[in-house]
């Protein structure tokens, strides 16, 4: 199907397909503020809570261009809707959960109910948007993962303290549900591209095209040190004595600032600004305010204040980079019939990113004994993206 003339209808239909991944990514952010109310109630040991954490992050890192295969075959639409159905019931099934087996069971179904939702829904945005238009849509697409952190951070804690863990997970599974229902009376499905190739063949070609692989490299890179800052905030604040209800506000806004970074993208790109100089501005800034917020140790460099400051923009700024890959996406993907897989790589290597770039950067604070040669690890994973953005524009021209 042809997006130049989408109807107004059509147009605002994408806004549901925005407020699915929003409510996928809430998922992934509600367990942080359950998780002192999951040891009391289960007796969830720390390893335990990081397993809880991570998995629903292992569907993505072990088979993410699978299940991109998997949307591309099914239809996008449809795709989206039977994750947000596996969310509900995985979420109202945990609601009920005793033991912590069933958790972590339920947790990783979560994580593949995650997929189906996220993957499709940049190609479908594609298809419901004018051209355009679509620059800026994906730039608000690219926020729904900070969106969703954000909220789940401020509202997990006061729902939780107020109704306890059980009726969160019944709330969010309700949410799903809902979700799901106003894709399907909602958003038109709009004809998949009819390539007639089959499921191999679309793999093969995803792997052997450099394309896929610079965006999904590039998007490995910044999830690894994003992760990686975004995640120890509440660790490095509190042993800093910060209070706990400040440290959560504050790493919740430095995560939701990341928002503007990924709707900026999108305005820039719409104007006709090089996706690859926006990747290299992204990285740079990344680089640089990471050196601020953490180059010297305690009592030298930036003040307290300065250094927040810092992460502020390491986090605003470096959201340019999600949004300007998500366009690329539908760009260096071999074909249309492969968006949604190569979507599905970008997330597979962003998994991987995320998997191993905090336990990099713990193990330097470890060494160090601090936070001081954080910029370190940072730095050179801006350095070899940047590399790779210079070769994206080599393959753009």
């Amino acid at each position: 199907m042809s997006s130049a003339h989408p109807s107004p209808a059509t147009r605002h239909a994408a806004w549901f397909v925005f407020a699915a991944g929003v409510c996928a990514a809430l998922h992934v952010g509600k367990l942080p503020p359950a998780i002192g109310a999951l040891r009391e109630a289960l007796g969830i040991s720390l390893v335990e809570a990081g397993f809880l954490l991570s998995l629903v992050q292992a569907a993505g890192m072990a088979a993410g261009i699978a299940f991109g295969l998997l949307a591309d075959a099914i239809g996008l639409r449809r795709s989206m809707q039977v994750g947000l159905a596996l969310l509900a019931a995985a979420s109202a099934l945990g609601a009920a959960a005793e033991s912590v087996a069933a958790l972590l069971t339920l947790r990783a179904l979560e994580g593949i109910g995650f997929l189906m939702v996220v993957l499709p829904a940049p190609g479908l945005i594609r298809r419901l948007v004018p051209p355009q238009r679509l620059a800026v849509m994906l730039g608000v697409w690219g926020t729904y993962m900070p969106l969703g952190a954000a909220i789940g951070l401020l509202a997990g804690p006061v729902w939780i303290a107020a109704l306890g863990w059980r009726s969160w997970w019944l709330l969010l599974g309700g949410l799903s549900a809902l979700s799901a229902l106003s894709l399907r009376t909602l958003v038109d499905a709009p004809a998949a591209a009819r390539g007639g190739a089959g499921l191999p063949e679309r793999l093969a070609r995803t792997l052997r095209d450099a394309g896929p692989w610079l965006v999904a490299g590039c998007f490995a890179l910044y999830s690894s040190q994003w992760l990686a800052v975004i995640g120890f905030l509440p660790t490095i604040y509190t042993g800093a004595g910060i209070a706990p209800a400040l440290t959560g506000v504050l790493t919740a806004l430095a995560a939701a600032v990341n928002m503007l970074g990924n709707l900026g993208a999108g305005r820039l790109l719409q104007r006709g600004v090089a996706p690859p100089r926006l990747l290299a501005i992204g990285f740079v800034v990344m680089a640089l305010a990471a050196g601020a917020a953490f180059a010297g140790s305690a009592g030298a460099g930036l003040p307290p204040v300065g250094r927040f400051i810092a992460v502020l923009v390491f986090s605003g700024v470096g959201g340019m980079v999600p949004a300007t890959l998500f366009a690329l996406a539908m760009r260096l993907a071999p074909g249309e019939d492969t968006v949604s897989t190569t979507v599905g790589w970008m997330q597979q290597l962003s998994a991987l990113g995320q998997f191993a770039g905090p336990p990099i950067v713990a193990a330097i604070a470890a060494r160090a004994g601090g936070w001081h040669w954080t910029w370190l690890a940072t730095g050179a994973a801006s350095l070899l993206a940047l590399g790779l953005a210079a070769l994206v524009a080599r393959r753009l021209r």
